[in-house]
């Protein structure tokens, strides 16, 4: 009986682990290149609210992540996994589908550029 126990045991942790990848998708095309300096208000909080704030919203937030805030975006950007989930190839963020190449190019871009709010 131990024996059975432990087989399902290892079985539950390897789906876990197997289902926890964090494979980037590759950009499909190459967006034109971003010569400008990106911002949360002018550039990213609208990527935000159309695609995330739907279940990452003020009340009762999905796996208690808001992200109505530039503190809370920044903070889930740079210390959480924002970016990483919207690039995952196996489970990205938004569930719907994967965000275009350009959009997850401008999170890149906010990034590269420190985050900056204004």
């Amino acid at each position: 009986m131990k024996k059975y126990h432990f087989t399902i045991l290892l079985f539950t942790i390897g789906l876990f682990i197997s289902s926890c990848t964090t494979a980037e998708i590759p950009l499909e095309e190459d967006p034109d290149p971003i010569n400008e300096t990106i911002t949360y208000v002018d550039n990213v909080k609208t990527i935000i609210d159309n695609n995330c704030t739907t279940c990452h919203g003020a009340v009762n937030p999905n796996a208690g992540l808001s992200l109505v805030t530039y503190l809370q975006v920044r903070s889930a950007a740079e210390n959480g996994n924002l970016i990483p989930r919207m690039n995952n190839a196996t489970n990205p963020m938004p569930p719907s589908g994967v965000l275009p190449a350009a959009t997850r190019a401008i999170i890149d871009k906010w990034r590269d550029d420190g985050f900056l709010e204004n």
